[in-house]
């Protein structure tokens, strides 16, 4: 069984959907590494990058509503930069006492913070266009073509794959599950019995995906060694880049650089 909600591909005819896999692999990847490694606090580079990113979800129809939604995967590495509010600095805001620790803020922490918050948030967005608007056998591809060593490219091909491959499995035994639970024919009444005794079935099922999706990925392995799988996913070979996607990729990375450089000069 294939499982369609987990692949983020959206068929759109526009032009990101048409671009080069290889090219938007490329662009993604630079885009990611300014956003990194633009200086602390440049607020109008952000301004710029931010709407970069939202002009190609434009143009990709695939809305903003929907990138941002799945953006929200910014927020725990959000949270896990907090702390750097309490960090040392110059300008004091406030102090937050706990127990018997003194946690003090300063206006550097706060900005620092506010800063890797907007460019996780940046780069996931440029991630989920890039996995809507490309097929991920072709990502892949793109990830060959660009010399990306041979075993990473099989490792998150075949993470990838197994991944619906664990959800179906998970779907078996939730199956299973219901059709050995009683249910009431009360209106909103549920099956099974106590808290403790549903936590301790969910234990034991997660158990048992964890044995069965080890058994099945031995099987899975010996049956693709056995049709002569060497580590190498192999496919057509690709056509050469167009010009109009040299164009795109050569313009992208001279506007990029120039924000990271004009970044570094006034910010750095």
């Amino acid at each position: 069984m294939h499982i369609h909600f987990l692949d983020p591909y959206q068929h759109r005819a526009s032009p990101i959907h048409a671009l080069d896999p290889r090219v938007k692999f490329v662009l993604a990847l630079a885009y990611i590494l300014t956003c990194a490694l633009t200086p602390i606090g440049a607020w109008p580079v952000y301004t710029l990058l931010l709407a970069m990113i939202l002009s190609v979800e434009l143009l990709s129809t695939l809305g903003i509503k929907y990138v941002h939604r799945r953006a929200l995967l910014a927020v725990p590495f959000m949270l896990a930069a907090l702390p750097v509010v309490f960090t040392h600095g110059d300008t004091f805001l406030f102090s937050m006492p706990i127990g018997s620790w003194t946690l003090t803020a300063f206006a550097e922490g706060l900005e620092r913070f506010a800063s890797v918050a907007l460019k996780s948030w940046l780069s996931v967005q440029a991630a989920v266009v890039l996995a809507a608007s490309a097929p991920f056998p072709d990502l892949l591809q793109a990830m060959r073509a660009v010399r990306i060593p041979r075993l990473l490219v099989s490792l998150f091909g075949l993470m990838w794959r197994y991944l619906f491959v664990l959800v179906d499995e998970a779907l078996r035994l939730m199956r299973a599950r219901a059709a050995r639970s009683g249910q009431g024919g009360d209106a909103g009444s549920r099956s099974g019995r106590t808290l403790a005794w549903r936590a301790r079935v969910t234990g034991g099922m997660a158990g048992n995906l964890l044995l069965r999706a080890f058994e099945r990925s031995d099987r899975i392995y010996m049956a693709m060694v056995a049709r002569g799988y060497d580590g190498e996913t192999r496919s057509l070979p690709m056509l050469p880049v167009p010009a109009s996607a040299w164009l795109s990729l050569t313009g992208g990375i001279l506007l990029l650089f120039l924000l990271l450089m004009s970044g570094f000069l006034f910010w750095g």
